[in-house]
């Protein structure tokens, strides 16, 4: 009977001392978590990586603690936890609307304190926008609906690049395609690399394919130093070029208008020029073609010094060759006239036929900045001639009236005869008129140079007087000249 007493006794020590020894991990870890949860008053340490518990109860330990601290951190602003190689940031305090009556003195201080800083950095962030010299003139916004995709032939030209301002301006998207020939980069170059811009480098005898919601035709040399130099190229631009942009209107669905000129009417025999008037142009020119060509378009005008080679017959000159054995240069002046009428002729032939959207503009006399220096024309040869202090020549007695309108006035006319429903032709230029001596006088003024007027034998058949009826733009576009002189 002792015998088993001691043995049962002993037994019962081992059970102790066996569940002692199971529930000892239990409190520890019990103690460990009390310890946790007073410690949230208390500011936490950092838990360096390289600490690695000893045993696998203070692993245990350490990855519940961990874990506690994930799931609910203390709210201390600013404190981080080193956890393994990354650091926890606690997230950003909720926003919340408080009271101005709720807040304290100190910190209705701080709050205007900060807002007047906030105003004062708004106001540098301006003056320095002010300094910085602006990358793009400022453009409108279109939305999507009002915004159209419009394509300028001759874009880098002297008009086109001055429309392409304009609707650039007006919030559209311009694509300018243009082969240089008389065009400039540096007339548009300020719109290069701006998202509603493009330039194409592209010679519209040759197809072009794209889509657009408006074309301005306007390709060609318009000046007589250009188009004479090269009347067959200047003929196809008008002929081949203006079929390719009708053509290319009929697959889009696109509305084209057609540049055309005042020199559709020739040497006019009534005044001043409506637009039914068929004109009186000579379609093979005359012997003197040349310089009566210089005349009629640029206001009687010198022939420059390089074209003086035309008359005396020379080989050498680009614009002299041989006809039947004589020189002559019949026929040259003539192609830019003829070239427009016959693009006037296309354009309605698509309109009947192909149910083309067209409207046609009949340019006059222009002058503005971008102008060619050298390009023949009576504003830009006066102004060179009188800042070279040289004289100022004019054929006749300078009696003979010219009109000429700013481009400004030119640009809004070519915008508004696209945004209107007429489709006849449209004079567009200044009815005002000037004689080509007082024109001469007022540039000599302006410059302020000693330059005299010199007068020189008149040329027949040369046109006394050119001035366009714009009654039509009165009327159906609302359209006349802003600006007088």
């Amino acid at each position: 009977a002792q015998a088993a007493c001691f043995l049962s006794q002993c037994d019962e020590n081992e059970f102790n001392e066996a569940d002692k020894t199971e529930t000892e991990p239990k409190k520890r870890r019990t103690e460990q978590k009390m310890q946790l949860s007073s410690s949230k008053r208390m500011e936490p340490k950092l838990i360096q990586a390289s600490a690695a518990p000893q045993n696998i109860e203070d692993k245990e330990a350490s990855q519940t603690m961990v874990q506690t601290m994930r799931e609910k951190p203390p709210k201390i602003p600013g404190k981080s936890y080193l956890m393994g190689q990354s650091t926890h940031q606690y997230p950003a305090a909720e926003i919340k609307l408080v009271n101005a009556a709720d807040m304290k003195y100190y910190e209705i201080q701080d709050l205007q304190e900060a807002q007047k800083k906030i105003k004062e950095l708004e106001k540098k962030i301006k003056d320095l926008e002010k300094r910085i010299p602006q990358r793009y003139p400022d453009v409108k916004y279109l939305n999507y609906r009002s915004r159209k995709r419009i394509l300028i032939t001759g874009g880098a030209g002297f008009v086109g690049s001055h429309l392409v301002d304009r609707l650039m301006v007006d919030g559209h998207e311009v694509i300018v395609a243009d082969n240089f020939f008389t065009g400039r980069k540096q007339n548009v170059e300020h719109w290069i690399g701006h998202e509603n811009f493009e330039l194409i480098h592209h010679d519209i005898v040759n197809p072009l394919y794209i889509e657009v919601d408006e074309i301005y035709h306007l390709a060609s040399p318009a000046s007589p130093p250009h188009y004479m130099y090269n009347p067959v190229k200047t003929i196809k631009t008008n002929t081949v070029g203006t079929i390719n942009m009708l053509g290319l209107a009929k697959r889009v669905g696109a509305r084209v208008l057609i540049a055309s000129t005042s020199e559709v009417y020739g040497d006019p025999e009534v005044h001043p020029q409506p637009e039914s008037y068929w004109g009186h142009v000579n379609p093979i020119g005359t012997n003197y073609g040349l310089n009566r060509c210089f005349i009629r378009h640029c206001g009687f005008m010198p022939v420059p010094a390089d074209l003086q080679g035309c008359f005396s017959g020379s080989e050498k000159h680009p614009l002299s060759f041989k006809c039947h054995g004589t020189s002559t240069t019949a026929g040259l002046e003539t192609c830019y006239d003829e070239g427009k009428r016959v693009a006037e002729t296309l354009s309605y032939a698509y309109a009947k036929q192909e149910k083309v959207d067209v409207r046609v503009a009949r340019i006059f006399n222009t002058f503005g900045p971008r102008m060619h220096m050298n390009d023949g024309r009576v504003v830009s040869n006066f102004i060179l001639q009188a800042l070279k202090n040289e004289p100022i020549t004019i054929y006749g007695h300078g009696k003979q009236t010219r009109s000429f309108q700013y481009v400004s006035d030119l640009v809004d006319g070519l915008i508004a005869l696209m945004a209107s429903n007429y489709t006849l032709p449209i004079n567009l230029g200044n009815p005002i008129e000037h004689t080509i001596e007082e024109f001469a006088s007022m540039i000599k003024q302006l410059v302020g140079k000693s330059s005299t007027i010199k007068q020189v034998a008149a040329v027949e058949d040369d046109p006394q007087r050119r001035k366009p009826d714009i009654s039509r733009a009165k009327k159906y576009l609302g359209w006349e000249p802003k600006v007088s002189e």
